[in-house]
């Protein structure tokens, strides 16, 4: 494997048509440990140019590709998937290096990694159509499935496996050739897995990942005429940008952007468990995840018990070493500490209450690196940015409210539509839910945590399209109508 993830420091080419480049002379672009600042490994930037051969290179595979038997795509797709566990270890400690999260964090990653990739490879006895009644004699409709053709996946830094593995499985299993540009901040994790599919057998040009910065050549992949598909996950302004970038071409396009979840807590809920599940969506991967508990309504005959319980258990997180497996690790950029900081500053300025200040830490232990300690407010007014705002870290604001409806009014008051929690015993309010919140996915007393034969997408300005399950696999492969008349 050219691509060696041990290294101290990693220098890495692209992997395009089954080779590593390492075009010279190139800018490179650093990638920083966040837990310690110091440069992991170097990635070339990618320019037009570089694109425009993975397109070719894609293009020219698929074809070969999509005749193949499903089920030999989805074999080699499972092949990818057993390698990745049989060095599930090796891969969990680059995530860490190159993302932050604690190592049983990125355990788990690679263990989803496995299961997206695994769950695709199932469906490929699944690609299925119909046939429906003609009104004509001596004709039949069939409506079958077909692949786009040549895929790019644009992926996020903050689960820079999973989130590739979520894309790239079922986009080969359905017969498309995929192109991925892996995040700058997060491109080894990317990499590793395209090595490993090489040694998996999937033929040289299926997969291609590039890397570089998203203005320059990710636009390049989304402008190319060869590109049918686009499947985005990221920020807001990210996805409105491809969208019109995407327009002129009418290429096809699978969004996931941010989110600005609601934690409901009636007056009624089992507090141990709704505190307990407000903990780990609020603070797993150090907050950097779009379906975070967000914004907390608490009904106000339990608020003051939940939040002091809430407080307590925030201020006991354990910060540090990632790779000692604390509760927190490092934000993933000194810019992301920045924009948090900020967004609780200005949420302060106009009068919300610092239950619990956590914020940036800089002194002894923590000099190096990007910490920023769990941080509560509590707000009095819905409209504030701190309310409408995704933050993306580990601040969490709450509001008091006065019955379910006036929490669903308050949750519903925004452009995000991505995932939602709700506890509650109540079961006449149970039944409401689904209808009641324009959300997407909504989790039930219980924490958040997508299963792989689920469905998970987002309504309003968090995304188009969605993943996983059958109907996520099904976004990547297109309907023909086929009017099958034998009338002599």
């Amino acid at each position: 494997m050219a691509f060696d993830a041990t290294a101290d420091h990693i220098k890495a080419g692209m992997f395009v048509g089954g080779d590593w480049l390492f075009p010279h002379p190139r800018e490179v672009i650093e990638v920083e440990n966040p837990a310690d600042e110091t440069v992991i490994g170097t990635i070339p930037a990618g320019t037009p140019e570089d694109a425009d051969q993975a397109i070719r290179s894609a293009a020219q595979a698929q074809r070969a590709w999509s005749v193949l038997p499903a089920i030999e795509r989805g074999r080699a797709v499972s092949r990818l998937a057993r390698l990745i566990e049989r060095r599930s270890e090796e891969f969990a400690r680059l995530i860490t290096r190159e993302q932050g999260k604690p190592i049983t964090q990125a355990r788990g990653e690679v263990g989803a990694t496995v299961g997206f990739l695994d769950y695709a490879a199932e469906n490929a006895r699944r690609i299925g159509g119909d046939i429906v009644a003609s009104d004509n004699p001596n004709e039949e409709i069939q409506i079958r499935r077909h692949p786009y053709g040549v895929v790019v996946g644009l992926t996020a830094w903050n689960y820079p496996a999973a989130l590739a593995a979520r894309k790239i499985g079922p986009a080969l299993v359905a017969g498309n050739a995929f192109v991925m540009l892996a995040h700058e901040f997060t491109p080894f994790s990317g990499l590793f897995i395209a090595a490993l599919a090489k040694e998996a057998g999937i033929p040289d040009g299926v997969l291609n990942v590039v890397t570089g910065r998203g203005p320059v050549i990710g636009q390049a992949l989304v402008e190319h005429p060869a590109t049918a598909m686009i499947t985005m996950t990221g920020s807001n302004r990210a996805g409105r940008e491809i969208f019109r970038t995407a327009a002129d071409g009418m290429k096809v396009l699978r969004l996931e952007l941010g989110g600005k979840a609601p934690f409901i807590v009636m007056e009624d809920a089992d507090l141990d468990r709704a505190v307990a599940a407000a903990l780990t969506a609020r603070y797993t991967n150090c907050g950097q995840i779009c379906t975070c508990n967000e914004r907390m309504y608490l009904h106000r005959d339990i608020a003051d018990a939940f939040l002091d319980r809430f407080v307590a258990a925030s201020k006991a997180l354990r910060i540090g070493d990632p790779m000692g497996d604390p509760d927190l690790g490092p934000k993933v950029s000194g810019a992301e500490v920045a924009k948090i900081a900020g967004q609780v500053d200005q949420a302060v300025a106009s009068g919300a209450q610092l239950l619990l200040p956590g914020g940036p830490l800089t002194d002894g232990a923590y000099a190096k690196g990007h910490w920023y300690a769990p941080t509560v407010l509590e707000v009095a007014d819905n409209a504030a940015a701190i309310m409408q705002e995704e933050v993306f870290g580990p601040v969490v604001p709450a509001m008091r409210v006065d019955d379910f409806d006036h929490a669903l009014r308050l949750a519903n008051d925004t452009g995000f539509g991505l995932s939602a929690y709700v506890f509650t015993r109540d079961h006449r309010r149970l039944m409401r839910t689904p209808a009641a919140l324009k959300f997407g996915e909504i989790y039930v007393n219980r924490a958040n945590g997508e299963q792989f034969q689920a469905f998970h997408n987002g309504w309003g300005q968090s995304g188009l399209g969605g993943e996983d399950g059958q109907y996520g696999f099904d976004g990547y492969l297109r309907k023909q109508t086929l009017y099958m008349n034998w009338d002599e």
